[in-house]
């Protein structure tokens, strides 16, 4: 995904029909759900729960529209019932995701925060992946530069990226290369058309672009 949150060079893996749209997508730009032993459809975004999988797009519409018009229930053939505000709950389930990925980066030395830390690892290009925080300053975020041919994240809040950093706030932060980083930014992608449509990574992706 580029600074302003498109796909880049991804590799798409296994497809799937989103039940909402009938469009084909990969896998990883979908929302997996099943029926639980309760007949209640139960999120699976880590894709490993038991059971056949019913596949959503990864934004509201998509998943409010499935909610609303019975097609959980179509889709499994048998009466199903979807939790209130579903949208809701798939878009903070893939926060805490995403926050609890960062958070694992960070443990092993593969994720800084702060202005000056990842200012430095920009410049000895370090940096796989920018983050900054959507109600950030503009003006402070527009000082730093997505890393050539890596990617930028500009949907998570001040709050959110501290939590993964333990502090109160964060506003800039870097990932380095490796798996844990390529995982951020699959999840983050499906957390941003949770987010207004992904107007959070247009708000968040003003900063200048280097290349």
């Amino acid at each position: 995904m580029s600074r302003g949150g498109n796909d880049k060079d991804r590799e798409l893996g296994p497809e799937r029909k989103c039940i909402a749209t009938g469009e084909v997508h990969p896998k990883s730009d979908l929302v997996r759900f099943v029926v639980g032993p309760d007949s209640a459809i139960v999120p699976d975004l880590a894709g490993k729960l038991p059971g056949r999988g019913i596949y959503v797009s990864a934004n509201r519409a998509a998943l409010d529209r499935a909610a609303r018009k019975g097609l959980f229930s179509r889709a499994a053939k048998a009466p199903v019932t979807a939790p209130d505000g579903l949208p809701a709950l798939v878009e903070s389930l893939l926060a805490r995701r995403v926050i609890d990925l960062v958070s694992l980066a960070r443990k092993s030395g593969a994720a800084v925060a702060g202005y000056e830390k990842v200012k430095d690892w920009l410049q000895k290009e370090e940096a796989r992946v920018l983050i900054q925080a959507d109600d950030g300053s503009e003006r402070g975020k527009s000082k730093l530069s997505t890393p050539y041919g890596g990617d930028y994240i500009g949907w998570l809040t001040a709050d959110e990226l501290g939590a993964a950093f333990g502090r109160e706030k964060v506003i800039h932060a870097a990932l380095g290369a490796g798996g844990l980083s390529a995982r951020v930014v699959g999840e983050a992608q499906r957390l941003k058309g949770l987010r207004a449509g992904g107007s959070g990574a247009e708000r968040g992706g003003r900063g200048r672009r280097k290349g």
